[in-house]
């Protein structure tokens, strides 16, 4: 069975989620994302191929070498979708937050 990945699977991992950070502000090669990594460098390909094949990571041949950067539009889309709920949330925390404040003073 070959299921589909989406972009939620792909930030689940927590290695995926730091090579998302490691390229947040500048295109890597898979070399230098692996040498942040205790793990072997074909998980860390495996790990890019995920990413890639959720567009949340663009490939840009340079020479022999391939540079990853951040899809801003699909990282965008992914923001997008989460706001309305870290907005309900926040307004939850915040709504707690006064009744702790308001049963701590009395």
């Amino acid at each position: 069975m070959n299921l589909r990945r989406d972009v939620f699977q792909a930030i689940a991992d927590p290695t995926r989620r730091a090579i998302l950070l490691l390229v947040a502000s500048q295109s890597l090669t898979a070399g230098a994302i692996a040498a942040n990594f205790d793990t072997a460098r074909p998980t860390v390909s495996k790990h890019l191929q995920i990413l890639t094949a959720c567009e949340l990571l663009k490939q840009e041949q340079n020479g022999r070498e391939i540079h990853y950067h951040i899809n801003a539009k699909k990282m965008r889309e992914v923001a997008d979708f989460i706001e309305p709920f870290r907005q309900m949330w926040e307004g939850r925390f915040n709504t707690l937050e006064s009744i702790m404040k308001e049963y701590k003073s009395k």
